[in-house]
């Protein structure tokens, strides 16, 4: 007996570990709303079926149980993918990372730096003009679905190219351009606007779409605006606006290098 309480005292502590574990990260990719909408249902289901033995609600709370899984996953597809990507990408998962990775140590740090610099001076010079801009480097989630709503470019990452791709004249300026595996890829393309509340009526559709591919992946949005030249950054569900130059390309190390 005394052996079964302190296995079941041992079990409890493990699922109290695991749900807040879960908490944290499902907090830090903006999906914790879902994580407490699961909860309260659970919760509710436990209270009726369990505690209250209500058959009827009961009844009809475990046919939704045995279908939730399917529901939760259509309904809640954006989040769950963000919350797949922020668990695989998490700090503590690291050291596994790096055992599987088979390929030569290289100076990433160096690497970076120098596809990064492109990025910071031809949004310098945009910034100084007031060409508007919506720059997408990808991280570790792939954006190949977004890479074939645009024109596929597939080019060296070049300042001269970047600024001709967004002058007001040209027909691709109006679209986001998608940099990945340290290449151009493509420009002209659609990426998901954000219906986040909080996003200020002066910022305009390039920053919801920013805001919303980084609320859909793990990609880091850079936004040029054309009607005051400030630049921002969106990273992670979060908006960063007025930055200089300096602070983009400190920005863009820190998430590009540890990514």
């Amino acid at each position: 007996m005394d052996s079964f309480s302190i296995l079941d005292a041992f079990d409890i502590a493990i699922a109290a570990l695991l749900l807040f574990y879960i908490y944290r990260i499902m907090k830090e990719s903006g999906t914790l709303k879902v994580f407490f909408g699961v909860l309260a249902f659970i919760l509710v289901w436990v209270v009726t079926s369990v505690i209250l033995d209500m058959k009827l609600i009961g009844t009809i709370l475990d046919k939704f149980m045995s279908i939730g899984l399917l529901v939760i996953v259509i309904l809640f597809q954006d989040q769950i993918k963000r919350f797949l990507v922020e668990l695989g990408d998490h700090k503590h998962w690291s050291f596994l990372r790096k055992i599987f990775r088979h390929s030569k140590p290289t100076d990433g740090s160096l690497s970076a730096r120098q596809h990064i610099l492109p990025i910071v001076y031809a949004c310098m010079n945009m910034s100084k003009t007031h060409t508007g801009a919506l720059i997408v480097i990808q991280c570790d989630m792939p954006l190949d679905s977004y890479e074939r709503s645009g024109d596929i470019i597939d080019a060296m990452i070049n300042s001269r190219l970047i600024e001709n791709i967004f002058f007001k004249n040209s027909p691709l300026h109006d679209g986001a351009m998608i940099i990945a595996r340290d290449r151009i890829k493509s420009a002209g393309c659609i990426l998901p606007v954000s219906h986040d509340r909080n996003v200020p009526r002066a910022l305009g559709l390039r920053h919801r779409s920013a805001l919303g591919i980084s609320q859909a992946t793990d990609a880091v949005a850079v936004v040029v605006s054309e009607e005051t030249g400030h630049i921002s950054i969106a990273h992670k569900g979060a908006l960063t606006t007025r930055l200089t130059t300096s602070e983009l390309e400190r920005r863009l190390s820190q998430i590009i290098i540890s990514e």
